[in-house]
């Protein structure tokens, strides 16, 4: 547990850096906010937006992914929802990799992920009983995203689909269905 904590608290520190790096004044939320980890406000322009992150972190290894559980399938409720998405690396003074996902877009990949493999032909036979809770999702899903830092000057809904093409088909396809309340519903994103 105190290792779990400890990863979690790198990934938030370095995306406190970062924003700070890029002109947010960023701070950490320790309680009450089920949602987010960090809340920051744009120093620069005319415009103070405020935005809400919340912090995945993988430690290191060969294919970082992220537990997705059932709160990260919450559409957002807010324009500024966004995920940080931290792989840390084996070498502790490297960069980690981290990839900035409008929260609705998480939640529908997780919620895609998971339903393409109940319904996948292939999936071993038994292996389909984890609840929506366990389900993870790895880093080449959001590898469009990468140091995508520049999204967050805008409305989560004007981020581009900047997920794998075959997330658009399954996102499309009744026998996966998104839940009724997701904004996807409405219409898809923009692909980039």
């Amino acid at each position: 547990m105190a290792e779990n904590k400890m990863t979690g608290s790198a990934g938030e520190h370095w995306v406190c850096a970062v924003l700070s790096r890029y002109g947010w004044a960023a701070a950490l939320i320790r309680d009450g906010l089920e949602r987010a980890d960090i809340l920051a406000v744009r120093t620069e322009g005319e415009a103070r937006r405020t935005i809400e992150v919340q912090v995945k972190t993988a430690g290191p290894g060969e294919r970082p992914n992220w537990l997705l559980g059932s709160k990260a399938q919450q559409a957002a409720l807010s324009r500024h929802e966004w995920f940080a998405l931290v792989a840390l690396r084996d070498n502790p003074v490297l960069a980690p990799r981290t990839f900035i996902v409008p929260r609705d877009h998480v939640a529908a990949v997780a919620w895609i992920h998971r339903r393409d493999w109940l319904i996948d032909p292939g999936a071993p036979p038994g292996r389909r009983s984890t609840s929506v809770a366990q389900t993870r999702v790895s880093a080449d899903v959001f590898e469009r995203y990468e140091d995508r830092w520049d999204l967050l000057g805008a409305p989560t809904e004007q981020a581009p689909f900047l997920l794998p093409e075959r997330f658009r088909e399954l996102a499309l396809d009744p026998r996966v269905g998104l839940p009724q309340d997701h904004p996807w519903q409405k219409g898809l994103p923009e692909r980039a």
